[in-house]
């Protein structure tokens, strides 16, 4: 009787010989290495006797070329929990885009990806190294520190809030947080990763990200899927409910008499509240305030997106929420202190052709000074840590 298996012709080959074997009286001392099955050469066989020894045979052959292929691993559904955040006093209601709503799985996946150190080129940085929850959301230093020690131009901002901000980075070139999330992890001086397919590489090699992905997104792992997972994660890091917010809700003992004091000067004689506006002290636009032009060339700033001479130099305000985290100060690093930079506003900046208007000697008094950083200190700080914060690292 013959037998032709095309797809697995050595497999039944093989199968086959078995068969013949089964049926020897030395086949217990037969091997599959002495027949020569596997280089598909047939031997000269003896015929099956009895029709056990037929019915065996074709059992085996069945087996053989019909064996079922190694079932595929069971992946989540999936799934779209709504992800509710609740804004603390003094903010207003959290949104996110239609195309990029948010819902628990993917805000846990945010989570993972923001902290793991496996997306960057060495392995050595995550996005927390450089917006590290217990500095703020910040780094701590004058600027961002990339692979290999590389240095940046910018100091880091805090990510505190961004979920109220229209545009992103410095010089606003981000018109989102998704556009944002992937620039630091792709920059060959913060995160250093080649190429958008090298990130998904990194990605394929943990099983867990196959299953948090094709739970938080019905097309699975995808770089854009990256992005959307990280907005949506920085989306939830809010600072609100500091003594500021209580007192505009009525409490008047929220603030001291020196912080009151401070609020008074922050909206009239220190003109802060015009570019520093509530309820997150920032207008979200762009001013040239002078810092980066005594000495080493100016960064152009906004001027680079636009290439608009009026906005060479001119930088977006940052939020005032958390000060005394977010140290030190400018958009590079260039002030260590509170206290420097109130008295840098309080000379009017350093002259330069694109200088804001509002940049004018404020001849603020010591006493004024003090009620006016007493405000920024003991006003704008909260004192809860936002609920998603996490741990800094990765399980991975």
């Amino acid at each position: 009787m013959k037998h032709r298996c095309k797809t697995w012709s050595v497999t039944c080959t093989r199968d086959r010989n078995l068969s013949h074997n089964a049926g020897s009286p030395n086949a217990s001392r037969k091997s599959f290495g002495e027949s020569g099955d596997f280089t598909g050469k047939s031997a000269k066989r003896k015929p099956l006797v009895g029709l056990f020894g037929l019915t065996t045979a074709i059992a085996l052959l069945q087996t053989a070329c019909f064996r079922p292929a190694s079932p595929e691993p069971v992946l989540p559904q999936y799934s779209a929990t709504p992800f509710s955040v609740d804004a603390p006093l003094g903010l207003p209601t959290i949104e996110s885009p239609v195309a990029n709503p948010l819902t628990t799985e993917k805000v846990a996946l945010g989570k993972q990806l923001f902290f793991d150190k496996n997306l960057s080129a060495d392995r050595s940085l995550s996005c927390a190294s450089c917006h590290d929850p217990e500095r703020g959301w910040s780094n701590g230093q004058p600027v961002a520190a990339g692979v290999n020690g590389t240095l940046g131009t910018r100091n880091v901002p805090t990510i505190f809030n961004v979920a109220l901000n229209r545009v992103q980075f410095w010089d606003g070139r981000a018109t989102s947080l998704e556009r944002q999330a992937l620039g630091p992890i792709l920059n060959p001086a913060e995160m250093a990763m080649p190429s958008a397919e090298a990130v998904l590489k990194r990605i394929h090699e943990n099983d867990d990200y196959t299953r948090m992905f094709s739970a938080a997104f019905s097309d699975g792992v995808t770089i854009n899927n990256v992005a959307r997972s990280l907005a949506a994660f920085e989306r939830t890091i809010l600072a609100g409910n500091a003594p500021f917010d209580r007192f505009k809700a009525g409490d008047e003992q929220a603030l001291s008499g020196a912080a009151k004091r401070g609020w008074e000067i922050f909206q009239q004689k220190g003109k802060c509240i015009k570019c520093h506006k509530p309820p997150n002290f920032t207008d979200i636009s762009y001013h040239n305030i002078g810092v980066g032009f005594s000495g080493k060339p100016p960064d152009p700033g906004r001027y680079a997106v636009t290439k608009l001479k009026s906005n060479f130099g001119s930088f977006k305000s940052p939020t005032l929420r958390q000060l005394t985290k977010t140290a030190p100060y400018m958009h590079d690093g260039s002030m260590a202190t509170i206290e420097e930079v109130v008295d840098y506003y309080d000379k009017g900046g350093n002259p330069n052709p694109q200088l804001s208007s509002e940049m004018k000697p404020l001849r603020l008094t010591k006493e004024e000074k003090r009620d006016l950083v007493q405000f920024l200190v003991e006003g704008l700080s909260s004192q809860e840590e936002p609920a998603t914060a996490g741990n800094h690292d990765s399980s991975f």
